[in-house]
């Protein structure tokens, strides 16, 4: 008889899934689960200390006080020591901890010598480069490089969702020899249930005065480093006829305000932000009616709504960087930063005809469904935890 894995998931907000990538991670690595001899345990961003069962993973919520940037350094070390607990109380053989995020590593040491002596592993995701991030000041961006140097330090394996980051931990790291391996991130190719007449889909066009087929779309993070700036600013300067339709949270947000004044983007009425949307067959729907997707994360690993865009949308059109070329391959376009390039490829793409726009759509289908299918990932992970 096969010897059960007991798999404690650190990181993550949580399931039932809510939010981005991580979390939609985790719901389907329970949900679809193939190897019954897996138990997994999940921490979760609660309100309380309960304990719960969902897709048979026993989760446990950590409840965190408010306290700024530090509350999820905080989250993950009350995890980690909640965990640990839980494996001496029941005597938990065969135990594995995977930490989601380099957050915490300026205090793995201290807690790996404990995972020793309990004999359980210590398995880290190294996420993407935390510390390149626009938002984080000199001081944080210094501790993010620190935390990632010692999570790969005393990491048992390192799984890399992206291949790019692979080749960085390898060569940065070199001295620590870290064992690496590479498991992609997931994504799905079955079409929204939603119909094209269905109510909630026409109210959310006409609310936002758009027609299907008749826009290029956007979902993502309003952060600097996902390039809006450039992405916005070569738009307006294009002769596209379509609209560029923004879904992501601009709520009281300073770089909302800065980018305003700094383009002028109001005057251009193409260029809309439509708030959030979470309703995810409305979401899916939106993406397999848009006209093309434009991409422009340049920081971190296999990025989620990269994937849901090929996915989903017929032309894709992405910036020319290490980590969305190893995903998009030859199913999409690529474009840089260079002054008049995205124009220029907007431009070109209004023009093309429906057979051109099918094979795009069909070879980017293709590429989720070889590389990037959940039944796949999970398969993988599977052999590994």
């Amino acid at each position: 008889m096969e010897l059960k894995k007991n798999v404690f998931i650190i990181g993550s907000k949580g399931i039932p899934a809510k939010y981005g990538g991580f979390e939609t991670f985790v719901e389907n690595l329970t949900l679809k689960r193939q190897n019954n001899s897996i138990q997994y345990y999940v921490a979760c961003m609660g309100k309380d200390n309960k304990e719960f069962e969902h897709n048979n993973a026993k989760c446990f919520n950590i409840k965190v006080p408010n306290i700024g940037p530090a509350k999820a350094v905080y989250y993950d070390i009350m995890a980690l020591k909640r965990s640990i607990s839980y494996i001496k109380e029941h005597n938990i053989k065969n135990a594995t901890i995977y930490i989601l995020a380099c957050r915490i590593g300026p205090f793995i040491g201290h807690y790996k010598k404990k995972l020793k002596k309990l004999q359980a592993k210590l398995y880290v995701n190294p996420d993407g480069h935390e510390w390149k991030r626009a938002k984080w000041n000199g001081a944080i961006k210094k501790y993010w490089k620190l935390s990632e140097k010692l999570m790969v330090k005393h990491a048992d394996l390192l799984i890399c969702d992206s291949i790019n980051i692979e080749k960085y931990i390898k060569k940065d790291y070199k001295k620590y020899k870290p064992r690496t391996n590479f498991i992609a991130y997931g994504s799905d190719v079955e079409k929204s249930t939603l119909n094209d007449d269905d109510e909630k889909l026409v109210d959310w066009y006409n609310k936002n005065k758009i027609k299907p087929k008749e826009y290029y779309l956007l979902v993502g993070r309003f952060v600097p480093e996902n390039n809006y700036e450039i992405m916005i600013r070569e738009y307006m300067k294009s002769q596209s006829t379509k609209d560029f339709v923004l879904i992501t949270n601009v709520e009281e947000n300073k770089f909302y305000e800065t980018l305003k004044e700094k383009t002028l983007f109001y005057k251009d009425p193409r260029i809309k932000f439509v708030g959030t949307v979470y309703d995810k067959q409305l979401l899916k729907k939106i993406r397999e009616n848009a006209y093309g997707y434009i991409h422009g994360h340049e920081v971190g690993g296999t990025n989620p709504s990269l994937l849901e865009a090929l996915a989903t949308t017929d032309l894709n059109l992405l910036l020319d960087v290490g980590f969305n070329k190893e995903v998009g391959k030859d199913a999409a376009f690529y474009w840089d930063k260079e002054d008049g390039n995205l124009s220029r490829l907007l431009n070109e793409l209004d023009n093309m005809n429906e057979q051109q726009i099918q094979d795009y759509s069909k070879k980017a289908k293709e590429r989720i469904k070889t590389a990037y299918s959940w039944e796949k990932i999970i398969q993988e992970y599977e052999i590994i935890l």
